[in-house]
């Protein structure tokens, strides 16, 4: 079936139409996106503005228009950090749904990492037991850590990249002052939420650690890794002793020399910088001399689990004809086998 996950991201407003069945490798069809940047649609007392939300309102009616056209069955609508801190975080969800029809569910930022979290253990496979991934968005950092298909520990610090741009790096290029200033902040941060962690994290010898977002896929791409063009099945690290030679390098740099560096936009060229900070404050608090940047990310993650649901549910059935040496193994399967007590309801 043809699945829409529409996400409202502090940075880009996207929309991505993917073709999955249960069993299969979900495969893009379509998308339509924004660089809507909501979290510089902020008053003084960190309200959306109205042009923020009118400009909200009109990408997702486009969003809805460009599913139907393109045979969307089904369409889950999710927001993250940009409306879930906004003062007037309410009223805009409320107005979304009055004015379009269209429910904005709201993540909570351990939802935001444990969904993340999921999309990148479905991507690595159980081959990696330990899996620790971060994820940079433009309002909030993300950390999960897990054996399993969700994590056991997820949190999500107010640690975004454009966040702490505009809160910290007025400068262009940012002064040392500031750029001292947001290195203490968020050592100040990690130090308090790995205070709450505490022991939690048990990270052995080979733990697989996993970067997602493009702020990630960025500074990976800066860093040396393929272009996005060579495809996702490339493999794209990111080392700790790279990132900090970059970030040297982009500290001095104005915000339109950092756009001509490679992968990087020019809408993500004034955060790039504070991203690159937060990731390499992360890599060191946790020891991480080396991590790979995993293509998926939360909106897989959200349609992986949609898909599930549906399957849970019986509204979509396992196809099992494309497979060579398929068996079904349901409890009312009419095929030779033993019964351990099992009984189908």
């Amino acid at each position: 079936m043809r699945l829409g996950v529409l996400d409202i991201g502090s940075n880009t407003v996207h929309l991505l139409l993917v073709d999955a069945h249960p069993g299969a490798r979900p495969n893009a069809y379509a998308d339509h996106k924004q660089q809507l940047s909501l979290i510089r649609h902020l008053d003084d007392q960190g309200a959306i503005t109205t042009e923020g939300v009118d400009k909200l309102l009109l990408f997702i009616r486009e969003a809805v228009s460009f599913a139907q056209r393109n045979g969307a069955e089904d369409m889950i609508a999710f927001c993250t950090s940009a409306i879930r801190e906004s003062a007037n975080g309410p009223e805009v969800l409320a107005k979304v749904t009055d004015e379009t029809g269209v429910h904005l569910a709201e993540l909570s930022g351990d939802q935001e990492a444990a969904m993340t979290y999921f999309a990148v253990r479905r991507w690595q496979g159980w081959h990696v037991e330990h899996l620790l991934n971060f994820d940079i968005g433009g309002g909030s950092f993300e950390i999960a850590y897990g054996t399993d298909e969700l994590p056991s520990r997820a949190v999500s610090v107010p640690l975004g990249a454009a966040r702490l741009t505009r809160e910290f790096l007025s400068s262009d290029p940012p002064k040392g002052k500031q750029l001292r200033k947001l290195s203490g902040h968020i050592e100040a941060v990690l130090d308090d939420t790995l205070g709450h962690l505490g022991d939690s994290i048990q990270m052995p010898e080979h733990t697989v650690v996993t970067g997602t977002s493009k702020t990630f896929r960025s500074l990976a791409r800066v860093a040396g890794a393929a272009p996005s063009s060579e495809g996702p099945f490339v493999t794209r690290t990111l080392k700790r002793k790279d990132l900090k030679y970059w970030i040297g390098k982009m500290s001095k740099m104005t915000v339109d020399q950092r756009a001509q560096l490679p992968g990087v936009s020019e809408i993500r060229a004034p955060q790039v910088l504070a991203g690159g900070m937060v990731a390499h404050a992360a890599m060191k608090y946790f020891g991480v001399k080396r991590l790979v940047i995993c293509p998926w990310a939360l909106r897989e993650g959200l349609m992986m689990g949609r898909l599930d649901a549906l399957l849970m549910e019986g509204v979509v059935g396992r196809d099992l004809d494309p497979w060579v040496g398929s068996l079904n193994l349901s409890s009312g399967a009419e095929t030779p086998g033993f019964s351990l007590g099992v009984v189908s309801a």
